[in-house]
């Protein structure tokens, strides 16, 4: 894999010592674990409120649920983006104000809506659904506002839309809206547009925001009232590869200040919402295993490693999806697959002799592999390996309970370099 050495190189280089230093004393109590590094995870927190004036963030739970995660990001003034009733029960437990948990998800069923009903904003994914919620809030005696979830005549770079199995086509919705079909109980007053994820081109975001900024002033004037909010979903990414930039958030900052400005009129008032995506946690967290054994077959080299495909599943998903394509420039499907360099190998040895190996797990699949032919310090069974990356999408997609192997701990370098239990 041309670039390796070199990507190791860098990614050392990046590791703060106390992190290196915590990974280090954990290894000598744990077979593998998620470490997360609470300062890099404030650091990126304090860039967004920087960069993005008058601009709320809600915290994407899916990415990682861990409550000491939670528990910090939520104390920050941060909300919560859930993806269903569990999500917006955890995020009302830890004092989320309700208009400031945003529940959107496909497929809601009766429970789900009514025990998110006075806890959280409901982000209505159809029609039906509309309907739906209108008719619960009048059974419990309530008035309800809520959002709706659009799929848009646009796309992040193109004019024209694409059908999906989120929200409800523009065309709909500015329809039933015109009709001003009977609800009794509902009022519509946000909506709620989630594209893509993982992009790192400011004015690829930027020409985005500007088409949901002529979505919802095409909304408003089908309501006849004013939005309240404007849910803008996410995208923002975060630098994988060791050779991609980071995205400008300052930049894509003062798009958004520029924005409010030109639609002042229109929308003054308005709530404009950023979920965060992975783009707080991702880059906090490594995933930690030890050398359970080497081996050698028909010349080539095996290390293997405690708990990858079961542990940290990302990175056997590159491999797979690799090792089967033939285009090389493959496009990304989130959040199982980004692309095929976005995790680094970092092995905690001494040793000056290298070699070229493949990294693998214990697991009974052949699919187990987290790296193939990569050049590593020679490393001997016991030696400890930290992937990066591992913050957002790690633990919480990885299938734990295959093998029944025991789960990796996941714990957190708190801000005063303390680790404690990420999940307690």
């Amino acid at each position: 894999m041309p670039g390796c050495q070199q990507n190791h190189g860098l990614v050392k280089k990046n590791m703060r010592l106390p992190v290196k230093k915590a990974i280090w004393e954990q290894s000598q109590k744990y077979d593998c674990f998620y470490l997360y590094d609470e300062q890099r995870i404030n650091a990126h927190l304090e860039q967004l409120k920087a960069d993005f004036e008058s601009i709320e963030f809600f915290y994407s739970i899916k990415a990682n649920r861990a409550k000491g995660i939670l528990r910090n990001i939520f104390s920050r003034g941060f909300g919560a983006d859930a993806a269903s009733l569990n999500e917006v029960n955890m995020a009302n437990s830890l004092n989320v104000s309700a208009s400031r948990i945003q529940y959107s998800a496909p497929g809601k069923q009766v429970a789900d809506i009514r025990g998110a009903l006075g806890i959280a904003t409901i982000i209505a994914d159809s029609i039906e659904e509309i309907r739906l919620i209108d008719k619960i809030a009048g059974e419990e005696n309530r008035h309800v506002e809520t959002g709706v979830r659009i799929n848009p005549n646009f796309t992040f770079t193109d004019s024209t839309g694409n059908p999906s199995k989120f929200g409800i086509d523009e065309d709909q919705i500015l329809a039933f809206l015109r009709n001003r079909e009977s609800l009794h109980n509902l009022e519509i007053v946000g909506i709620h547009v989630h594209l893509r994820s993982q992009e790192l081109q400011a004015d690829i975001l930027g020409s985005y925001y500007e088409k949901m900024y002529r979505l919802a002033c095409s909304v408003q004037e089908a309501t006849g009232d004013k939005l309240k909010f404007i849910n803008m979903g996410s995208g923002l990414g975060i630098p994988y590869s060791t050779r991609a930039l980071p995205l400008d958030t300052r930049k894509l900052g003062r798009t958004i200040a520029e924005l409010a400005t030109r639609f002042y009129r229109e929308l003054n008032g308005t709530r404009i919402i950023l979920e965060t995506g992975r783009f707080l946690v991702g880059e906090s967290g490594y995933y930690v295993t030890h050398v359970l054994d080497r081996k050698e077959s028909m010349g080539k080299k095996f290390i293997i490693l405690k708990n990858t495909l079961n542990g940290f599943l990302r990175p056997c998903i590159a491999q797979l999806i690799t090792r089967y394509a033939s285009n090389e420039n493959l496009a990304g499907s989130e959040p199982l697959f980004t692309g095929n360099d976005c995790f680094q190998f970092i092995p905690l040895s001494d040793s000056t002799e290298r070699e070229t190996v493949s990294l693998v797990g214990n697991l009974c699949t052949a699919m187990d592999i987290v790296a193939e032919d990569i050049e590593m310090p020679r490393l001997k069974i016991g030696d400890v390996v930290a992937i990066t990356n591992a913050g957002s999408y790690g633990a919480v997609l990885s299938p734990m309970q295959f093998s029944s192997q025991q789960p990796p701990a996941q714990l957190m370098l708190a801000s005063d370099n303390t680790v404690v239990d990420a999940d307690a």
